[in-house]
């Protein structure tokens, strides 16, 4: 593979037809089935379906398939399939996978930007779900055409993008069921969905965590009565969720309190925890907008890298029940809800950990109050095999090539359910989870931004790996590697 012919076609692309594409996808509020009970009826999320798969068809890839799957009751999915140009890769695969739903609007933008209004700011695209994760078709394209462009040999590609990913990828394991005869037995999967510490490197996820939650509600009335006659007597539903709450989460340090929602990290990740350590520094917090005053949850940037990747913690993302502070009056209020979002270990089991919270929370409740905490996801987290010598080898020179850098290794805290799934259904293929989210893209809240460099640069390593894929398939080197490989990685940069 020409690696300048790659920079000069993908970078071309990117700016010729890519950024227009997103542009358009940003305007398209095609919120996840969560977020939006009547997608159906709005209409949005075959919108994006459309616009995705329609440019997608535009480009002639001899043998290409483009297909819109639909399974009753559920939403969409995108499969294409893309023959090899390799006799000798035989019947292996890559498999490359995105999803094309987006996170609700989220209050806080800056005046002049918005969820469904895409603004170009230098090298920055700012807007909902451009980079989480509406880059993942137009980049796992732009890196096939590059190799089809210079007749660069690959094996048969298949690309997923799925539109239920931000709601816990709920439909897409009858779709993999439903699929399984046509994506085969991939030896390699590409995912586009993570983050990266900085811009200036590819960095390679080697852990997602898991996360389950639902709303939790505590009633203690019919009907709000006068505080002033009430209080005192009737408990606060606000306190006694308070209390609940302290079950679950040390209200002063934030530590989960349940030994049994922990896991034991591997020493190579505590390893691999002290070396982003080392080569982020204070970028560890200081990518977050804190304000002023406000200084992270410990001092030590490892804790906080292990906190963020390999233990429990709680979120209360939403509340209902609480009027407006200009309509609340001098009423004890009937109930109190909370959205809780608790994410998980990489390696805990998610339905087991929601069901202990469950009963964590129901149990005794305090003054016979009325307490339900209905489960809304409980997905299992990821840890990823050891990287096979020809794939570490293929990184480490896409990074070098096309960043001028080489690669770094990094656990996420975020989840893709997608992955553990692969993970159990192909134990053999190696893994190749990156992405664009790097410091201060804020997705899932205000003044999201997907950073249009590191997508082209990306784009540019996914098309150096599929060519490296096929070279080692070629030669035998990707059939059952992951659970014989033996090796792992502890460079510079990080461990896998």
């Amino acid at each position: 593979m020409d690696s300048t012919q790659t920079r000069d076609s993908i970078s071309g692309l990117w700016d010729g037809q890519i950024v227009p594409q997103l542009i358009d996808y940003i305007r398209i509020p095609n919120k996840s089935p969560m977020f939006d009970a009547k997608w159906v009826e709005h209409g949005y999320m075959d919108q994006a379906v459309a616009q995705l798969s329609e440019w997608a068809r535009s480009h002639p890839i001899p043998g290409m398939t483009v297909d819109v799957v639909r399974l009753e009751g559920r939403t969409p999915l995108i499969f294409i399939d893309i023959p090899a140009t390799s006799k000798q890769a035989g019947d292996d695969c890559v498999l490359l996978y995105g999803h094309l739903d987006k996170q609700p609007e989220m209050t806080g933008w800056s005046a002049h930007l918005g969820p469904w209004k895409p603004v170009i700011e230098g090298d920055r695209l700012y807007g909902r779900g451009a980079a989480d994760d509406g880059y993942a078709l137009f980049g796992s394209l732009a890196a096939i055409l590059a190799l089809q462009e210079q007749a660069t040999p690959h094996a048969r590609c298949v690309v997923m993008i799925e539109a239920c990913e931000e709601s816990g990828s709920y439909d897409l394991p009858y779709y993999v069921d439903h699929l399984a005869g046509r994506i085969g037995t991939p030896s390699l999967v590409v995912c586009l969905d993570s983050g990266c510490g900085n811009y200036e490197q590819l960095w390679l996820t080697t852990s997602l965590r898991g996360l389950t939650g639902g709303n939790l509600t505590v009633q203690v009335l019919d009907e709000g009565v006068h505080s002033g006659d009430a209080s005192g007597i009737v408990a606060s539903s606000f306190r006694i969720l308070r209390q609940l709450l302290s079950r679950l989460e040390d209200e002063t340090s934030g530590q989960i309190k349940p030994q049994n929602l922990y896991v034991e990290i591997p020493p190579q990740r505590i390893e691999q925890a002290r070396l982003t350590a080392r080569v982020l520094g204070d970028a560890v917090y200081s990518k977050f907008p804190f304000v002023a005053g406000m200084h992270p949850v410990a001092s030590d940037p490892t804790e906080l890298v292990l906190n963020r990747t390999w233990r429990p913690a709680l979120s209360v993302t939403g509340a209902d029940g609480m009027p407006p502070l200009e309509s609340a009056g001098n009423v004890l209020r009937p109930f109190t809800s909370v959205k809780l979002s608790l994410r998980l270990p990489p390696t805990l089991e998610g339905g087991a950990a929601g069901e202990r919270v469950k009963r964590l929370l129901e149990a005794d409740p305090p003054y016979g109050a009325k307490v339900t905490f209905a489960l809304e996801k409980a997905t299992s987290g990821w840890n990823a095999p050891a990287l096979a010598p020809w794939l570490e080898a293929s990184v480490d020179a896409a990074s070098r090539g096309f960043f001028g850098a080489p690669p770094a290794y990094n656990g996420e805290g975020g989840s893709i359910p997608f992955m553990g799934m692969l993970g159990e259904k192909f134990p053999g293929a190696q893994f190749l989870i990156t992405g664009v989210l790097g410091p201060h893209s804020n997705a899932h809240g205000p003044n999201e931004f997907l950073h249009i460099p590191t997508g082209k640069r990306v784009s540019m390593c996914v098309a150096r790996v599929i060519a490296d894929h096929c070279a080692a398939s070629e030669q035998g080197l990707t059939t059952g590697v992951a659970a014989s490989a033996a090796h792992t990685h502890t460079g510079e940069h990080g461990c896998c």
